[in-house]
């Protein structure tokens, strides 16, 4: 009796494998390195997640390689790869410093730092329920430690607990709708439920309804949609500020890439049934995010806030449920990449020096930041311009797609809807760029010692993304309008 063994593409989880054996290294390393050599962990790390993006771009030939119905190397998942490693990359190089002053520089950092962008990487790639849950909880529990990592910390511990109890919600949430979809249609396969919907015709199941409506709470908390959004100031805030620069980019892509999935392909044939519901939350999202960000003094909670209102204006360009919609939304995942990472770097910067109890942190540790530290300053004001959506920054061109998209879609008034708040959020972006150039310091100190190389390097290089792909957007436009086209199957 011949038995058949089937073939297995592991080329498509290529990227991933090379981020998770470096993982494993960094742990191994770790035994051997003395307390005073654990930095060089950081550059171990940022060789593998280097490696595992060019070997995204290197495998992105336009063909749709599978591995075993679920997981895929299209060209939407090898995108997302390079939003997700583009910010795991910074947040290493901007760890290097911030690890060494808080304690953490430890093997078990960047093991999870790296092991969490793995499961960001696989959620990307997965087109099956399963793996799509699997990759959500190795990327959350993977973010649930390194939140309170920070043991002398008690806003560590604590954001800690939040996070994992209401994630747990959100798990469970999403599990019940899988649950639903999988009852209704008899397939976790993507593909599977995709036609099966494409069966139904005009008379659709309650099941699947009350399923769709159960993921996208699930989805919800994971990107912090409101209503779902209640964990994210306190998170962010307590945890250590360079997790909260990597998980306010790499979560919100990993949970956009997963939601665009199912909402566009598995359930594209339900358009009609859930538009409204993200055009709602989308206009929600946009509001409350901006209008609890005025209040903030507190740069971490501010930039928490504002990631809110971020993913209220990403969640534009999937309401649209177009080609260009989700050329859009990747376009801005990407650009958000340089924008917020390189904004929290700075408030890690100016946390060597800051006069409050939170260095760093605070609007009055920015106060005549700009005679303190000019380049500071100026890479401080480029990303807050860029937030706000001021042109020619890409932070503008981002916008101008995803608004350009929703009108296309007959969904003027949420694009409406984006330009008030976008004149909303200016006033606290804004705000910092005063405090910076028009305000004097507290206390007249020497001059602080220099910024790490390291850190430098990455403000330079988020400094110079936000100005150049505001400038010239065309290339990753046309690599994110070939990974929309991947999606949707145009």
């Amino acid at each position: 009796m011949e038995i058949s063994i089937p073939t297995s593409n592991w080329l498509v989880v290529a990227p991933e494998i090379v981020v998770l054996v470096t993982a494993l290294l960094v742990m191994m390393v770790d035994l051997f390195l003395g307390k005073e050599h654990k930095g060089r962990l950081a550059w171990l790390s940022l060789v593998g997640v280097l490696v595992a993006a060019g070997l995204s771009y290197y495998i992105w030939d336009g063909s749709d390689a599978v591995l075993h119905d679920m997981l895929a190397a299209d060209g939407y998942a090898l995108f997302l790869n390079l939003v997700i490693l583009t910010a795991a990359a910074l947040a290493i190089l901007f760890s290097v410093e911030y690890t060494a002053r808080t304690g953490l520089a430890r093997g078990e950092y960047y093991t999870l730092l790296l092991l969490s962008t793995t499961g960001m990487m696989l959620m990307a790639a997965a087109i099956n329920l399963m793996t799509i849950f699997l990759a959500l909880e190795i990327l959350s529990l993977a973010l649930y430690v390194l939140v309170g990592l920070n043991r002398t910390e008690m806003r560590s511990a604590e954001a800690a607990m939040k996070y994992l109890l209401l994630g747990a919600f959100a798990s469970g949430f999403l599990l019940y709708g899988m649950a639903m979809i999988y009852g209704q249609a008899g397939t976790t396969s993507l593909a599977g439920v995709h036609d099966y919907v494409l069966s139904l015709g005009g008379d659709i199941p309650t099941l699947l309804l009350l399923g769709t409506g159960l993921m996208i709470v699930g989805f919800g908390f994971k990107v912090a949609l409101v209503p779902f959004q209640m964990w994210t100031p306190d998170v962010y805030e307590g945890a250590p500020t360079s997790v909260t620069a990597f998980m306010s980019v790499g979560a919100k892509a990993a949970g956009f890439a997963a939601l665009g999935r199912v909402a566009l392909y598995a359930l594209g044939d339900l358009q009609g049934d859930w538009v409204w519901v993200l055009a709602v939350l989308a206009a929600l999202t946009m509001t409350v995010g901006n209008l609890a960000a005025l209040r903030q003094s507190n740069l971490k909670r501010m930039l928490a806030y504002s990631s809110i209102a971020h993913a209220g204006y990403i969640l534009v360009g999937l309401a649209a449920g177009s080609e260009s919609g989700v050329s859009a939304v990747l376009f801005y995942l990407f650009s958000y990449a340089f924008m917020n990472v390189g904004a929290f770097a700075i408030v890690i910067a100016v946390g060597k020096f800051g006069n409050s109890a939170e260095p760093g942190e605070t609007l009055d540790d920015f106060a005549g930041l700009a005679a303190r530290k000019p380049g500071l300053a100026v890479a401080m004001a480029l990303f807050m311009l860029s937030l706000a959506g001021v042109p020619p920054l890409v932070g503008f061109m981002g916008k101008l797609y995803v608004f350009g998209a929703a009108v296309q879609a007959d969904l003027t008034w949420l694009a409406i809807f984006g330009v008030i708040n976008s004149v909303i959020s200016a006033y606290y972006y804004l705000r910092v760029v005063v405090f910076m150039y028009m305000r004097e310091a507290q206390e007249t100190e020497e001059m602080p010692s220099p910024v790490c190389p390291a850190l430098g390097v990455g403000v330079a290089l988020a400094g110079v993304a936000v100005v150049l792909l505001g400038l010239w957007p065309a290339a990753i436009l046309n690599l994110a309008q070939a990974a929309a086209t991947a999606l949707l199957g145009g």
